[in-house]
């Protein structure tokens, strides 16, 4: 056999011992997880807590200056955009190893009531109600700017958390499934990722969800064809038994590229051009003078029509009033920040829809098999690069920050954000062909279907350009 032959099958074998290698290393240890998460949680509250004894810190203080400082960077500049990039090498491991919140919830699960879940928390669309609205309260609180905001925030997310496990399933984690924000995005992209864990015997069947299981978020192991609720736990795992699920490495991008048989569903397809359009205008309201002349525009009228209550100052729980640190907002810019963010949600929304519509419209013309709604739904998941670099450059601008460390000034950091943004907006055009093809369209006619996707990742960019340069 010739070297070029051997090269992928070495490489398998490299790929598959170590796989069997952390399955062994975590089936071994699976009982220490819950010291990992009493850590994680200690940790967390910590991070939350302390800076409030502490006061506000130095206009100026770095990380190290400042116990809040220290706070913000840890979870801006570090656990968020690691968390986030973690997904393409290890999918949703943060959640099943580390995350302080769903083991909290599934400790309260074990004392709580134990109520079957309810129709309202089973909706595909509340963990993607969740996301638009923690995300939105998050830029109305100041949540990167202060300690106190930080802490109601997080601190209502965890309660959030904590209820739920209280009160539904039984001894499992209707948080992490049905409601988690960070769970949604983590779960979404880790379709991209490299790490699954697949059924030993899979079964034929519809893709459901059963309380009847060994896994803490209802998966039925058998039947599963997706990793997106899949929390990395490894209580599935037992090297040794014929059953049970293992561990399997994959090229990045193949469980997308094959999407058809991975329970491609609306939900998701819209929280990409949902979450990609909330993180724009969280962006945008700070830089774009559009926003500035709708708040003038916007006051004046208040004025002219007495609502003086628009320019009071609301709770501190719901927006950002602290006047020691001169930043205070005001009922107009509750109002004028979240309609903002909605606005361009919608708008973005709208253009990835129609740009999808019009992509799953023309590979019908050239042979597509499928129905259009069909053709709709699969070709939506081409845009999850370019939606997580959103997301990434939205919300994770601590990472950025970190590389002025490195000796980068604005301008080169600016040039970083581009070059990532280019890179997910070329591995989303790759996917668009990958689906074309598993649509059934031959080469010579992919590029007119892949058209309207490549424009759709073109406006997403043009509209992030104000907020990277």
């Amino acid at each position: 056999m010739s070297a070029p032959m051997q090269q992928p099958a070495q490489w398998r074998g490299v790929l598959a011992a170590v796989a069997k290698g952390i399955e062994g290393f975590f089936f071994r240890h699976r009982r220490r997880i819950v010291l990992v998460h009493g850590a994680m949680f200690v940790a967390f509250v910590g991070l939350l807590a302390v800076p409030l004894f502490f006061g506000p810190p130095p206009e100026h203080a770095g990380p190290l200056d400042h116990v809040a400082t220290f706070a913000n960077y840890v979870i801006w500049g570090l656990w968020f955009p690691l968390v986030f990039l973690s997904v393409i090498a290890t999918g949703r491991s943060w959640c099943g190893l580390l995350c302080p919140m769903g083991a909290a919830a599934e400790w309260t699960n074990r004392v709580g009531l134990q109520r079957p879940i309810p129709a309202w928390l089973q909706w595909p669309g509340t963990p993607v109600v969740s996301f638009v609205i923690v995300t939105i309260w998050g830029q109305t609180l100041g949540v990167r700017d202060h300690a106190l905001a930080l802490a109601i925030l997080f601190g209502t997310v965890m309660a959030a958390a904590l209820v739920i496990g209280f009160l539904y399933g039984r001894r499992k984690r209707a948080w992490c499934r049905h409601a988690c924000p960070i769970g949604l995005m983590l779960g979404v992209y880790g379709r991209l990722g490299a790490v699954d864990f697949s059924p030993k015997r899979p079964q034929p069947g519809a893709v459901t969800w059963t309380e009847k299981t060994v896994c803490p978020t209802m998966i039925d192991l058998d039947r599963k064809v997706e990793c997106r609720h899949c929390i990395e736990c490894f209580r599935c795992v037992s090297p040794k038994a014929p059953g049970g699920l293992t561990l399997r490495f994959r090229r990045p991008g193949a469980e997308i590229e094959a999407i058809a048989e991975h329970h491609a569903n609306l939900a998701e397809v819209l929280f990409l051009f949902t979450g990609t359009g909330a993180a724009l205008g969280g962006f945008l309201w700070l830089v774009l003078d559009s926003y500035q002349r709708l708040r003038q525009a916007v006051g004046d009228w208040a004025i002219d029509h007495e609502w003086y209550w628009l320019g009071e100052p609301g709770p501190v729980w719901l927006m950002a009033v602290y006047p020691d640190q001169r930043e205070v907002f005001r009922w107009l810019d509750f109002f004028l920040i979240g309609g903002y963010m909605l606005g361009w949600l919608v708008l973005i929304t709208a253009v990835l829809s129609a740009t999808t519509l019009a992509a799953a419209w023309l590979a019908g013309r050239v042979g597509g098999v499928g129905t259009l709604s069909r053709r709709f739904v699969e070709l939506g998941y081409q845009y999850a690069p370019v939606a997580m670099v959103s997301l990434l450059v939205g919300l994770a601008g601590g990472l950025f920050r970190n590389l002025h460390y490195l000796g980068l000034d604005d301008g080169g950091i600016a040039l970083v954000k581009a070059a990532l943004f280019a890179a997910g907006a070329l591995w989303s055009l790759y996917l668009g062909w990958r689906l074309l093809a598993a649509q059934g369209i031959p080469g010579r006619w992919r590029w007119l279907p892949l058209l309207p996707g490549a424009t759709g990742s073109l406006a997403v960019g043009a509209a992030w350009y104000p907020a990277i340069f």
